[in-house]
């Protein structure tokens, strides 16, 4: 799989390390044990497109959030993590 990073151009997965879902929200500090439970514990495992958080360590080092098919594996974008959570910010 070959993902095309904003900064460096299209790379090899190898250069990548996989975080996890990138539409995850972590609880406040405050919050119940139960949704501290289900933010560890529980998570969907989707058909069909998916948002994922990449670290390019063989690479610029940036974090990324890939979209994905998580049936056919196609890509379908690349965007850096940081423009993710500033606009995601703006939006709340």
């Amino acid at each position: 799989m070959r993902i095309a990073c904003p900064f460096c151009g299209p790379r090899g997965s190898e250069e990548y390390t996989y975080l996890g879902d990138a539409t995850v929200r972590r609880p406040e500090g405050d919050a119940p044990s139960e949704a501290w439970f289900a933010y560890v514990y529980l998570r969907d495992n989707p058909a069909g497109r998916h948002r994922e958080l990449w670290y390019h360590g063989a690479g610029c080092r940036s974090w990324l959030v890939v979209e994905r098919d998580m049936r056919s594996h196609d890509i379908l974008s690349v965007a850096p993590a940081r423009d993710m959570a500033l606009a995601r910010g703006r939006a709340a």
